[in-house]
């Protein structure tokens, strides 16, 4: 039985004066790290928590996040990692739904619920209590089925929740890392997805138990993670593709050494292809890896190995196949699994999917029926056992009776070379019930028509939008910068009755 003690233990039983962490002007060996891991299990149990209590962490990434991520699991405790683009009434609640004790922040985060006892502030407090601390043993020994996290989602389809995986989900997410990335221990993973999200701790438990080397980016921007991957001779990233879309700007405008990246990796969100081709012209000697996967899911499901060679043929698009040890299937309404090319549910089982929602058993039982997780995600499988994902459902819109799936017609989009930012939902019509609608943001200066006409070129007559809006400010993100696409879509729907789906 293994669990969150396990890596770090092995890296620092053969690796103890090596670099497991980077982080600004500061690095860490295996050994120190394990050192301030064990200060930390000392500063969590001089609170008196007990097994199973919540700890919070909300801030940049750190090596600090690092340490919070492994001490707090460890110690058969659960971590709460909350996005740093919450606002403090979003924080609030989760503090409160999960009934949190222990809360480490970087930031002001207002008035907190009465179950919080201690509020540790990163770095002042946080270095002061680890350096006047001597290490100790954990608290507890947890087994693969204990809980070892609760990851709210990021609610950009509806209200947050309480994603509840286990030291085994998340085991079980580093042993397919492993096997997708190659993973060495020479490699040197540069960490710039916000660490709040499952994209971003990855691979955390992956690098410590092949003592391979974790660089941290405390905050995106396209520049510094350029800066890194040239400085710091970075092997590997995962963006997701709004991050592959800044670096391409900015390798368009002041290019970078990249030569060092070997893996290229994506995930979060569907990427158009224009993006992928541009970053591959960027990147040339970087395989591109295509992830699939959900915060319920640890969150790898299926991977796309050397997308590069495939974004002109057949394939293009594709999610890829099954991760190893991970299931995936299409499921009609009634939870019967579809054949090649017939579009559904898409649905996942493996020791990677979640245990359930938080205090919400129906929602779990929902989500968790037949033995699968149903995704909320519309796709099929080719005849060659390649997965595509066509829309989530609840943004598929639903037009004069014909489907259209919005993820195509912003891949249409983006193949004008005057789009930066593009974003397609459905808005009330009265004719239509649904009618597509997309807003822009233009690189520089295009017409609605322009794009329209575009459009007409690329993708049938009922799959137009029948307004494209053109703004000059980014479109909304979740920390994990994922579009909202509910908040373009919400104004739209008020006074009208609620969106199937929504």
């Amino acid at each position: 039985m293994h669990s969150f003690q396990d890596p770090l233990r092995r890296g620092v039983s053969i690796a103890p004066s090596k670099a497991a962490v980077v982080c600004g002007e500061q690095q860490f060996t295996f050994q120190q790290l394990d050192q301030r891991v064990h200060r930390l299990s000392a500063v969590l149990q001089g609170f008196g928590l007990d097994p199973g209590d919540r700890v919070a962490i909300i801030a940049n990434n750190c090596h600090r996040y690092v340490e919070v991520y492994l001490a707090v699991p460890a110690n058969g405790l659960v971590l709460v990692p909350l996005s740093t683009r919450s606002t403090n009434a979003e924080v609030a609640f989760a503090l409160l739904d999960a009934n949190v004790k222990v809360v480490f922040t970087d930031r002001d985060l207002g008035p907190l619920p009465s179950s919080v006892e201690h509020v540790i502030d990163i770095p002042h407090d946080y270095d002061e209590l680890i350096d006047m601390t001597a290490p100790v043993p954990f608290l507890s020994q947890p087994s693969e089925e204990t809980l070892a996290g609760l990851f709210y989602t990021g609610g950009t389809t509806g209200r947050s929740k309480g994603v509840m995986l286990t030291h085994g989900n998340l085991l079980a997410n580093a042993w397919t890392a492993i096997a997708w990335t190659h993973l060495r221990e020479e490699d040197r993973w540069l960490v710039m997805a916000p660490m709040f999200h499952a994209a971003g701790t990855c691979l955390v438990l992956a690098s410590l138990w092949l003592t391979s080397t974790q660089i941290m980016l405390g905050t995106f921007s396209p520049s510094q993670a350029l800066d890194l991957i040239e400085h710091e001779r970075a092997t590997g990233t995962l963006a997701v593709p709004t991050m592959m879309l800044a670096m391409n700007d900015t390798m368009a405008k002041a290019p970078r050494d990249v030569s060092s990246l070997r893996l290229l990796s994506h995930g979060a969100s569907p990427a158009p292809l224009e993006i992928l081709k541009v970053s591959h012209q960027y990147f040339p000697e970087a395989e591109m890896l295509h992830l699939y996967g959900t915060t319920e899911t640890s969150p790898i499901a299926s991977i796309f190995p050397h997308e590069e060679g495939h974004l002109t043929d057949s394939l293009a698009g594709s999610i890829g196949v099954p991760a190893v040890g991970v299931d995936l299937t299409v499921l009609d309404p009634d939870d019967q699994e579809l054949g090649a090319g017939e579009v559904g549910e898409i649905a996942i089982r493996g020791n990677n999917v979640m245990k359930g929602y938080w205090n919400l058993p129906e929602e779990s039982e929902r989500a968790l029926r037949s033995g699968w997780y149903h995704t909320g995600d519309l796709g099929y499988r080719d005849s060659t056992g390649y997965f595509f994902l066509i829309d989530r459902l609840k943004d598929m819109v639903v037009t004069g009776g014909e489907n259209v799936y919005t993820i195509e017609v912003e891949d249409a989009l983006y193949r004008h070379p005057k789009v930066q930012e593009a974003a397609v939902f459905g808005v009330p019509d009265p004719k239509w019930g649904e009618a597509v609608h997309a807003v822009v943001v233009p690189r520089e200066e295009v017409t609605p028509e322009e794009l329209l006409a575009f459009l007409r070129t690329q993708i049938a007559s009922h799959k137009l939008p029948k307004k494209i809006d053109l703004r000059q400010e980014p479109l909304p993100k979740s920390g994990a910068g994922k579009i909202l696409k509910r908040d373009l879509r919400e104004p739209f729907w008020a006074g009208h009755a609620t969106r199937i789906g929504n």
